[in-house]
Parts: C-alpha cells; structure tokens; sequence
C-alpha cells in the first residue's frame, strides 16, 4: 500500500497530513509510528487525518502521537489542519470547523498565519503540591485540550528537558501522562516555554496546547493580559488570546501562529 501524504510544519511542531475523507485508510499504530519515525518514515511529531464529520463541520480532525496512540487535541497541529484542509477544499472560505475529541474547533486564515479557536481549559490546579526531584519550582496544572503541567524556571536554556520532563508526563499524579512545560518571563506579558510531549516521549520545537496553558496561568500568576506572546523552541513567537478569568472561566481562546507546507509525497506501508 502507499500512502499519499502532506508534511507540514506549524512553529517547528511537524506533521504528516493524510486525506481520509472516504474513510479507506486504516492505519495500525505500528504503521503510524513507522511513517513517524525520522529515520525509517517521513518523520513527524505526529499523523493527522481529515475525515469526514460527524455533527455539521466541515471536517473530524484525527490526530496521533508519533507512537500511534490517538491523543484528544494539538494546537499547532489545529493550525496546520486549517490550512491543509482549506486547500482540500479548494474554495476561497477563511473559516475552518472541524471535530475533535476535545470539542468542535474553528481555524481562520489569516495569510500564513492560523488563528485557532481552543476548546475551553479545565482542571486547574495551581501550585498543585506535585514534587519532581531536582524541580524546585512549584508545578500548574491546566488542561487545554489535553493535559499540561508547567513550571517556572530561572535558566531555560541549559535545563535537562528530557529527564525532567519524563519524570513529571509520568509521575503518578498523572495516571494518563501529561505533556511537561518549563517556563521564563522574557518581559511582562511575554514567556518563553520549552515542551516535552507525552507520545511522542521527547521535547519538541513548539507545543500549541502548552503554549495556551503556559499563557493561561502566566496570567493568572502575573497578571499579564491577554493577547501574551510565547516563545518556542523552534525559533517563533506565537500569540495566545483569551478572555474571562478563573473564577467565570476562559473563553474565546485562541492561538495564532504560521501553519507552512514542507513537500508533498507517499510512502510505502
């Protein structure tokens, strides 16, 4: 079988975008961590597929981790799936809604750039009393989709992400795992996060769901308003807008970055 596919790229976040709208791929997690892989496949952060949707948008968004698992939300990957599926459809229409396991989302285009509309955030858990050995910092907790644990710390650049972030995505707070998020202030209203993804078991260049909770709780902690510009490990700046607080609730969350096409092609499964 080969499988036509779109490599895309969304703040150094990579995906691998598949069509499955006549619902004829079926992909065991074997294969999905093979065409993931960056040394034997095409090599992604994770698989999205666009299929057909099930309650009036226009599209049910897939998404899996690069070990095949299916995970509930990805910001950056939101951005991507606007625009590929934008072109899918091949009409002019600036707004995108598609399905996912975290709700119904909608994606605007605005040029390159995709401006996401998030799902509400939940289970706020601030200084949450969760210890890692060798973290000093108190650890948040905010789930934007899917669930995100973050603390500040004072030299982002040298910091051992990898061990650090294994040992909070598995701690036994987190039955499920958890996405890992180390934070600095850069200026008021301005942080720069780097990320360790659960499924994909490493950090990644960008993480749009914890780039939303870091900017969420950034908020809550300095009282930094809304629109907050996050840096990521890729290189990027990213915008993050809200409104509400934490006693009425977040609304009218979005993310706001590039979503860039990389190649297209096909590989044999």
């Amino acid at each position: 079988m080969r499988l036509p596919f779109t490599k895309m790229n969304g703040a150094g976040n990579d995906f691998v975008m598949i069509d499955n709208r006549a619902l004829s791929i079926e992909l065991s997690n074997e294969q999905i961590a093979r065409i993931c892989d960056r040394h034997r496949g095409v090599g992604a952060d994770g698989l999205l597929a666009a299929e057909p949707a099930r309650n009036g948008a226009d599209f049910r968004f897939r998404y899996y981790n690069a070990d095949g698992s299916e995970a509930e939300m990805c910001g950056n990957g939101a951005r991507c799936f606007g625009r590929y599926t934008a072109r899918l459809l091949n009409d002019s229409r600036e707004n995108i809604s598609f399905e996912t396991i975290a709700g119904t989302l909608t994606a605007r285009l605005i040029g390159e750039e995709v401006e996401v509309t998030m799902s509400t955030p939940f289970d706020l858990d601030l200084n949450s009393g969760v210890s890692i050995k060798d973290l000093e910092s108190s650890l948040h907790i905010l789930n934007t989709g899917v669930p995100h644990a973050l603390a500040y710390v004072d030299d982002l650049a040298n910091l051992d992400v990898l061990r650090l972030g294994a040992a909070i995505s598995h701690h036994e707070h987190f039955p499920n795992g958890t996405n890992a998020n180390f934070v600095k202030e850069i200026a008021p209203g301005h942080i720069a996060i780097r990320t360790y993804e659960r499924g994909v078991e490493n950090e990644t260049l960008a993480c749009g769901t914890g780039m939303v909770a870091c900017a969420i709780i950034h908020h809550l902690l300095h009282g930094a308003p809304a629109p907050i510009k996050v840096d990521v490990q890729g290189g990027e700046t990213l915008r993050i807008g809200f409104e509400g607080n934490a006693g009425t609730g977040f609304r009218n969350v979005t993310l706001t970055g590039p979503a860039d096409f990389v190649f297209e092609g096909d590989i044999e499964l």
